[in-house]
């Protein structure tokens, strides 16, 4: 799992089938509880994160296992939005 916060969204008009209705959103990473110079792009499919808010990121098949079409290929999935982070 990966910690990130939603930078901004990702538009594409021509995608896969399996990946339409899919919201992508542009994520900086955060390590050691600060913001690094990295990014991903996620899917977000039905969680609703938000610009700003911080996401908890689950990546490979763990990933495509947690889309609702199982097929789409996806590497990196939105799985939760972090409401408190604790040390």
């Amino acid at each position: 799992m990966i910690l990130g916060r939603v930078y901004g969204s990702v538009v594409s008009t021509h995608k896969l089938g399996s990946l339409v209705g899919c919201k992508f959103m542009l994520v900086q990473c955060i390590e050691n509880g600060k913001l690094i110079d990295k990014y991903l792009v996620a899917v977000d499919d039905g969680v609703g994160a938000g610009i700003g808010e911080d996401v908890i990121i689950a990546q490979g098949s763990s990933a495509r296992k947690g889309m609702k079409n199982q097929d789409a290929p996806v590497d990196a999935l939105i799985v939760g939005i972090l409401d408190k982070k604790q040390v």
